[in-house]
């Protein structure tokens, strides 16, 4: 079996890791290197970093059509790529998906952190073999996982690349996928609003947000009248408590640390 990887994302680029231990991997199909951070310098991708690291071949494009050459893969493992894979050439190999949620819930850009901020108990991880349609292709491996109250985006997506590697071996040894059932919900890309924390709304509602952002991206709001990005909290019955904050142009600090500083 001759794999290829598409992906991007730091999940893509610890799924890539994953399967370099046990599969020999042909290429890395990522995304072009982008400007990135407050300086925007010009950065590669995780995945990239992660091929690099580990002596699998690069192949950046800016646009993927139907010229690019799959160099013998059997099967190209997509994961965070971020990119529709043209018609023409999921025809040419066996194009597996592994989608973080429970399909057809979620399908889209963000499953993970739409599914926290939903409340959702339970998601899972699914491997789909990618059609024309987004996120809708048959289903040959999934597991369940249960979302605890304190659970961040961050726990779901180190869950489900640890899982990633078994349930693709499962996929490539299963003969009959099964197709979706329900009606699908779509997991938009997080933007800006997504993060704004109004403190007028219940307290469960403000830390599914929270924890659905942590700690990749990060929920925003004023506290004691400072910007500040809020990357932890709890609940103590219908009341929010905030855990560990990082005020605008600051690092990371205690949330008793940050109230320290304000009366210094």
């Amino acid at each position: 079996m001759r794999l290829g990887v598409a992906a991007t994302a730091p999940l893509g680029a610890d799924v890539l890791e994953r399967l370099a231990a046990k599969h020999e991997i042909e290429f890395l199909l990522t995304r072009p290197d982008r400007q990135r951070g407050r300086g925007r310098k010009v950065g590669a991708p995780p995945a990239k970093e992660a091929a690099l690291r580990l002596g699998i071949p690069v192949r950046q494009v800016e646009r993927l059509d139907e010229t690019f050459s799959l160099d013998g893969a059997d099967t190209v493992v997509v994961v965070a790529y971020g990119a529709l894979i043209p018609s023409g050439l999921l025809d040419r190999a066996n194009w597996l998906n592994v989608h973080p949620s429970r399909l057809p819930r979620w399908r889209g850009a963000a499953p993970i952190e739409r599914a926290i901020m939903a409340g959702d108990l339970e998601t899972a991880v699914s491997v789909i073999r990618l059609v024309e349609e987004l996120d809708a292709g048959p289903i040959g491996a999934s597991r369940e996982l249960t979302i605890g109250s304190d659970t961040t985006a961050g726990d779901v997506y180190a869950e489900a690349a640890r899982l990633a590697p078994e349930l693709i071996d499962e996929a490539l040894a299963n003969d009959s996928f099964s197709p979706q059932v329900g009606e699908p919900t779509y997991a938009e890309k997080i933007g800006p609003a997504d993060r704004e924390l109004d403190w007028s709304r219940p307290a469960k509602e403000l830390h599914d947000r929270i924890r659905a952002l942590s700690p990749h991206i990060g929920a925003r709001g004023e506290v004691e009248g400072r910007r500040v990005i809020v990357w932890r909290s709890r609940l103590d019955g219908d009341r929010l408590e905030l855990v560990e904050v990082q005020p605008d142009g600051g690092t990371r600090m205690s949330y008793d640390a940050f109230l320290r500083g304000l009366r210094s």
